[in-house]
């Protein structure tokens, strides 16, 4: 095969192996092998082309029209000119799916179905890669570009993953980029025919070629050392580095810290989770439970409180957390005069689904786990310690129905002062709309009781409100002022609300993000699904402590409480435990999920399809992760950049004026001509040292085009050179770093824009770095070879001295 077949080989490979990344984004994982035999077709154009030959802008047109037909083909068959011709309708069918496709991949988690839309988006997305990767790589023969749209290609996946692409993925990646590489390596290296600036030959021996007998030598072998070197650090110093962990759903997050008795923790926004779990296809169970309360309607599992609201995003604050203690210590603000039900409760995770913080009943008052978890108290949540998550686990949790009555709520006494200052600030952004709704829809109440059931009354009965899960993110205070007009939005939006209009009011409000109680099975356990997951406003009562209230229509469940009529509860008493084992949860569907999937994208499936997230995982980057973040990006931005600042060092060094020995002067003159034949070499004018210095000067000058002041001083460099070395007394010509800049800027006027920018940025000559690595390896190697054998023959035990035979006795 030919250096050039061999190159669109590995540009083919190398784009196939960066695709694979984007393999858990969609399922079924079959567009990749669609993608694979596309692309194939479309390399093969491109070997064709250039077989005629084709000019380089023609042969990427070629393949440019030939994946433009194959896409027709493909997805708009049915419309284009005799099914393989695109006209107008097979472009509207194409640019449907696109439309179709970007809806898809706002409403669906990953991993997101294969709809024809996504189908279309995934498979393009690679020929297009692919066609750049082979333009660059091949067609335009400079592969170190085409690193770019493979980075792009695995960016994506990273980046839509939400930072969890699997190390396998980058391996992939970065391998098909070295591959490709070293193809472009070694077939430029075998075009040169012998190596520039090797070590020297053993007398007598004639110089060898790069690659004898098939074997390459130093610079390629080097080249494979140094690839596998980088590839190596690319991947130890991200692990070194201190995670960034995000997001939401099911993803296994650092949430506590410290040596057993202290640390912070702190949470992120969950609007944009919220939004892509109620857009779920499938209603995935996350838990199973059973329990021993009365009446499951109440059975929130909470996984943690935002009480802080920047302007921004509500989100949790930094909180101290400690040792689970046994039993967990009473509730805030709760009054033995409150009526509670101590209810116990068994619950089983799902093996997929990891995350850090416990769901539990609110509020809990024992937890028995296996495990690193950790207590805060102010939210009354337990977090994973040392990446401890939630997969799998198991647990039994004691917690209390809490059942005050209306006129319990109605005269709580004012909460303390610092608990007021906290829980009621709001940020100076907040739009004027909102406070001054919230007196309009509370306006006549006589405490602060009617004024939260005004509120919630209004956000899900008569306010004229619509659930829907497709509107646009945001959860800042414009974005609340834009819910109370448009009057749409889902959970996040009326919990949000609510809690930033209950806080203008004077009442302490906080959002709670956790599950609804799920639906029964007939084995009598409970299960939890994805979409069961949800958001609600906690409002604080002196007295009772803080008390859920349900704002978001068809969502949960009203509190009883909260009716006019509400019942006065029992008094305090423990329930028995149930018997019933708890079940071990599969990754099926739940029993809620019997909406049909049209409806059910729709919105129309009622409170069975209640929305999903899964619990919030640490709040962000602390300042040693930002520090190595930003040492990483910068490392990122400084490694392009190697070979330019070689270049540049070692110019300065060649250039600079040294001693004034004569030695010194017949080194700047060997040391400008060196500079001088690797300008030439960055230039595309590879050197040739089996030609003299005025052979070598004339063939700089014809091939890189020079004329005037530029021909002038490569002649007299190489004239200087000469000099310096067959002179009886040498004596060194002055001006020859003028002659240096003079012949550079000749070559840049002749050479153009791009290759100058190459020689710049790219130069050929920092080749001569690897040539360097490599002898000092050799070096290094022979050195330590010679040591352990003289150590060998030190530590090699001597033999004893032999006795001399002897003499024979006469006859």
């Amino acid at each position: 095969m030919s250096g050039r077949g061999r190159l669109a080989l590995c540009a083919y490979a190398a784009t196939v192996m960066a695709a694979c990344s984007m393999l858990p984004l969609v399922d079924p994982a079959s567009w990749i092998l669609q993608a694979a035999f596309l692309l194939a077709i479309l390399s093969g154009v491109g070997a064709l082309a250039r077989r005629v030959p084709l000019a380089r802008p023609l042969t990427v047109l070629a393949q440019a029209v030939v994946a433009l037909l194959m896409v027709t083909l493909v997805f708009a068959r049915q419309q284009a000119i005799g099914g393989l011709l695109p006209g107008p309708e097979a472009f509207q069918q194409l640019n449907s799916l696109l439309q179709q496709g970007t809806s898809d991949v706002g409403q669906y988690a990953i991993p997101a179905p294969a709809t024809p839309g996504i189908r279309l988006m995934m498979v393009g997305g690679v020929l297009i890669i692919g066609l750049a990767v082979d333009a660059l790589a091949v067609t335009f023969r400079s592969a170190a570009p085409a690193g770019l749209p493979l980075l792009a290609l695995y960016s994506v996946a990273a980046g839509l993953s939400g930072g969890g692409a699997s190390w396998l993925w980058f391996v992939l990646a970065a391998a098909g980029y070295l591959l490709l590489l070293l193809a472009e390596g070694r077939d430029r290296l075998s075009q040169w025919g012998r190596v520039f600036g090797g070590a020297a030959r053993a007398p007598g021996r004639p110089q060898q070629s790069v690659f004898e007998n098939n074997a390459p030598l130093a610079p390629v072998r080097t080249g494979r050392r140094i690839g596998a070197l980088a590839l190596g650090i690319a991947l130890v110093i991200p692990a070194m580095l201190p995670a960034l962990d995000s997001g939401l759903l099911g993803g296994a997050g650092g949430g506590g810290g410290g040596d057993g008795a202290g640390g912070t923790i702190s949470a992120v926004n969950p609007l944009v989770s919220l939004q892509n779990s109620l857009n779920q296809p499938e209603d995935r169970e996350v838990m199973r439970y059973n329990t021993n309360a009365p009446d499951t309607k109440e059975m929130y599992l909470r996984i943690v409180a935002l009480d802080e609201f920047d302007g921004a995003s509500w989100k949790s604050s930094e909180r101290h957390i400690k040792d689970v203690p046994d039993p967990l210590p009473k509730p805030d603000g709760l009054s033995t005069a409150v009526a509670t039900t101590e209810v116990q409760t068994s619950i089983s995770a799902a093996g997929w689904y990891a995350q850090s913080w416990l769901p539990m009943p609110f509020p809990a008052t024992q937890v028995k786990i296996k495990g690193d978890w950790r207590f805060e108290p102010v939210g009354r949540t337990l977090v994973g310690d040392r990446k401890q998550t939630t997969r799998g686990a198991q647990y039994t949790v004691s917690s209390l129905l809490v059942r005050p009555t209306a006129a319990q709520l109605a005269d709580a006494p004012r909460p303390s002062a610092d608990l007021l200052t906290e829980y009621t600030r709001v940020p100076d952004s907040l739009p004027s709309v909102v406070s001054a709704t919230a007196r309009q829809v509370t306006s006549g109440a006589a405490n602060n009781y009617e004024k939260a059931v005004k509120l919630q009354d209004w956000f899900s009965t008569s306010g004229g409100f619509t659930y829907n899960t497709h509107v646009q993110s945001g959860s800042g205070t414009e974005a609340i002022a834009g819910f109370l007009k448009e009057k749409e939005g889902f959970c996040v939006h009326f919990s949000f609300s609510m809690a930033a209009m209950a806080r203008t009011l004077g009442i302490p409000a906080r959002v709670a993000v956790g599950f609804t109680p799920g639906a029964a099975r007939p084995d009598g356990t409970m299960s939890v699904g994805l979409r069961d997951a949800h958001a609600w406003p906690e409002l604080y009562f002196e007295g009772v402590g803080w008390t859920r209230f349900e704002p978001t229509p068809t969502r949960g469940s009203v509190p009883d409480y909260t009716r006019r009529q509400a019942p006065a509860g029992s008094p305090s008493s423990p329930a028995e435990p149930s018997k019933r084992a708890s079940a071990q949860p599969s990754a099926a569907p739940s029993a809620t999920d019997s909406c049909p999937p049209g409806a059910r994208r729709l919105g129309d499936c009622g409170p069975s399809a209640a929305a999903g997230v899964a619990g919030p995982t640490d709040s962000g980057p602390s300042a040693s992760a930002l520090v190595g973040t930003a040492l990483g990006v910068a490392a990122l931005l400084v490694l392009p950049l190697l070979p330019l600042l070689w270049r540049r060092r070692v110019r300065a060094r060649r250039l600079g004026s040294g001693g004034r020995t004569p030695a010194d002067a017949v080194a700047r003159t060997l040391a400008a001509w060196q500079e001088i034949t690797d300008t030439a070499w960055d230039y595309g004018i590879a050197p040739d040292d089996s030609q003299t210095p005025r052979k070598a000067a004339a063939r700089v000058v014809r091939l890189g085009r020079l004329d005037g002041p530029a021909a002038e001083s490569v002649h007299r460099a190489a004239g200087a050179v000469e000099q310096v070395l067959y002179a009886p007394e040498p004596r060194p010509t002055p001006g020859l770093a003028d002659d240096v800049t003079r012949v550079a800027a000749g070559l840049q006027a002749s050479a153009g824009r791009w290759p100058s920018l190459r020689a710049i940025l790219a130069p050929r000559s920092a080749v001569r770095v690897i040539w360097s690595l490599s002898r000092r390896w050799e070096r290094a190697r022979a050195g330590v070879a010679v040591r352990t054998q003289a150590l060998a023959e030190r530590l090699r035990p001597r033999r004893g001295k032999e006795t001399p035979p002897e003499p024979a006795s006469g006859t």
